[in-house]
């Protein structure tokens, strides 16, 4: 198999991952912004293919959503889910790939690093959401951090830590198959 047959083979797959797993979601009564998987499904994704073509697949994720398929929280899709009140979390997971993504592939064997990667990639997601939840629901950004970020970060430390053992044994996997 050519390497852009690959390449494109693994983005595919790790947007089909991030596509299956987002749409899974508790809802939480304070808040507009569901806890999903795609966080996960997107460290996981950064994991089996880099910081570029995890990027991709998040991106991917994104367009088949936006055109309506149901791949967002709770089987939802389209534009208006995109520009709603959870859009800039949306937005923010680009950041989240590109930055975990840049500390896993920067530096393969310290897992502490890709912790630092994910917090700040997810920090960075965060403040995209709060802004533009604040904006479209018409809330404070105090508020708008208290629904939308305090409520999620347990969560998403677990996420974390679940994320960096299974994803360096997905990416160790992946090193043989990609040669």
């Amino acid at each position: 198999m050519s390497k852009n047959v690959q390449r494109i083979t693994f983005i595919g797959l790790a947007a089909a991952i991030i596509c299956v797993l987002s749409p899974f979601t508790i809802a939480i009564p304070i808040s507009p912004v569901p806890i999903s998987l795609c966080i996960f499904a997107i460290y996981i994704a950064v994991y089996a293919c880099g910081m570029l073509d995890g990027t991709i697949a998040v991106l991917v994720y994104l367009l088949i959503g936006g055109v309506g398929v149901p791949v967002f929280s709770a089987f939802s899709g389209g534009f208006a889910k995109l520009a709603g009140p959870t859009g800039g979390y949306m937005i923010g997971y680009i950041f989240v790939a590109l930055i975990a993504g840049f500390f896993i592939d920067k530096f393969p064997k310290k897992p502490y690093m890709h912790a630092v990667g994910m917090i700040l990639g997810t920090a960075v997601c965060y403040t995209f959401g709060s802004l533009w939840l604040a904006h479209q629901a018409g809330m404070s950004l105090k508020a708008a951090f208290a629904a939308g970020v305090i409520p999620f970060i347990p969560a998403d430390a677990v996420k974390i830590a679940v994320a960096i053992p299974v994803g360096m044994a997905i990416r160790k996997a992946l090193v043989k198959i990609k040669k």
